[in-house]
């Protein structure tokens, strides 16, 4: 369910949150503030104002409950345009899908003329004048957020900008546009793409999901995920899987693996502490083992939709992990059929790519894990070596016969109240992630003679 902040972004207003369910309204404009007031009542939310501050129930409405009360008969259809550069627009002259993004648009510079959210009928468009709009930085903004491509035209003094999304996908936008700092587009989409990463690592690190009570953390993957899967489910141990079959499927199947629940309950009203591109705890576990794991898949999930791959990848999510494994072993054998190699992301520290547990338990053969250590280095990622580790998600994969590693995500003395988060090593294994799959068919040919290697020698 989303939070009313959410709602409220997503839908154009322009509140400020002062803490949880408390808005300020001296924010926005008068009309929008009205109108708000007018929204509530339709939706019989019990709120209170009192010296310009919102105060609304702890439980929002659902998101369908409220674009009920929005998305009125006629709402935004009389063509609604207005002059750059003056006054904020009246969100309920604007069409009900399209508002969230053109208020973000504005607070991020770029001055628009017109909009129109489809009506369910036609692709939606944002009207942008030219005069003092940098178009590319638009554009890059919006390929980090996983557009495959720009579509607009220019007319005259404006751009037009089309997005061929859903309904639910031009709220999401405004969501995701809502994180962006102004700054951020001189950056550029790469350093864009990189702050957004954290943004999401950050709200993972919010969640609770200690051992057997990973339902919070669990739903949010699966909202984030299923956009960008063919097939999600909650299987009856609550793991959470997931499957996508890239352009033809003729190619190597990958099974990407980390874990949901955390070793100790999160402390409520602790804050993440952020130095030099360390975050730490102010109080309690910081919970990145292995929710640093988690957002690097949930990014990765993104990624492929626009990287050249071709073949499947099944995605676990466990449970119970932290407490011998329990989730991954109870994982369905017909689930991991036709897996060709595993990548588990839920080791400490930068750089290592795990092989064995103790140098005891081989997870793969040699060559398998040295084809990351070849990969890192013909891509300038620096510092990847292999090494021995101890146990994981991974041991299981290979118990199953799937060639598997354990990549470092940056996280040290888990489980601690001094545990740390190295956010750039964290990102770095996505960047690893990300070359490793554009060398996927060379990664095929290599397991499929590991494979034939084993049953030679057996």
């Amino acid at each position: 369910m989303k939070t009313w902040n959410q709602l409220f972004l997503r839908h154009g207003w322009n509140l400020g949150n002062e803490k949880e369910n408390v808005f300020n309204l001296r924010t926005e404009t008068e009309g929008n503030v009205r109108f708000l007031m007018e929204s509530l009542e339709l939706a019989h939310v019990d709120y209170t104002v009192s010296g310009g501050k919102l105060v609304l129930p702890i439980v929002p409405i659902p998101e369908e409950a409220w674009i009920e009360v929005l998305d009125f008969e006629y709402r935004g259809r009389g063509g609604f345009w207005f002059q750059p550069n003056t006054e904020e627009p009246k969100l309920n002259e604007l069409d009900t899908y399209i508002s969230g993004i053109v208020r973000q648009l504005i607070r991020l510079g770029f001055q628009t003329v017109g909009s129109c959210d489809g009506h369910g009928r036609r692709v939606a468009h944002i009207v942008i004048s030219k005069e003092g709009n940098d178009f590319e930085k638009l554009s890059q903004m919006l390929l980090a957020f996983g557009m495959k491509r720009i579509h607009y035209r220019e007319n005259g003094k404006n751009y037009h900008l089309s997005l061929p999304l859903k309904k639910i996908e031009l709220l999401d936008l405004a969501e995701k546009m809502s994180v962006v700092e102004k700054s951020w587009l001189d950056k550029g989409y790469e350093f864009i793409e990189e702050q957004l990463f954290y943004h999401q690592l950050e709200e993972l690190l919010s969640l609770s999901g200690v051992s057997g009570n990973e339902e919070m953390i669990r739903d949010f993957v699966k909202e984030q995920l299923s956009p960008h899967v063919d097939f999600i489910t909650i299987d009856r141990h609550g793991n959470l899987l997931a499957e996508k079959t890239y352009k033809t499927g003729h190619g190597p199947t990958i099974l990407l693996n980390a874990h949901l629940d955390v070793a100790s309950e999160l402390e409520i009203d602790r804050t993440i502490v952020k130095e030099n591109g360390i975050w730490t705890s102010s109080k309690g576990i910081l919970g990145a083992d292995d929710r640093a794991g988690v957002a690097v898949l949930l990014q990765m999930a993104k990624k492929l939709e626009n990287i050249s791959f071709s073949g499947k990848v099944k995605y676990i999510f466990t449970v119970k992990e932290e407490v011998g494994l329990v989730g991954a072993r109870q994982v369905d054998e017909y689930f991991l059929w036709g897996t060709n190699a595993a990548i588990v992301v839920d080791r400490r520290g930068s750089g290592d790519i795990v092989t064995s547990c103790a140098g005891v338990i081989p997870f793969c053969d040699d060559e398998y894990g040295q084809f990351f250590e070849m990969v890192a280095l013909e891509n300038g990622l620096s510092g990847w070596n292999c090494t021995a580790g101890s146990s994981s998600d991974t041991r299981i994969w290979a118990e199953h016969g799937i060639q598997s590693v354990n990549l470092s995500v940056g996280y040290q003395h888990e489980h601690t109240d001094y545990e740390t988060l190295n956010i750039a090593a964290c990102y770095q294994t996505v960047k690893l992630l990300e070359v490793t799959f554009k060398k996927a068919a060379e990664l095929h040919r290599l397991v499929r003679r590991l494979r034939m290697r084993r049953e030679i020698v057996s």
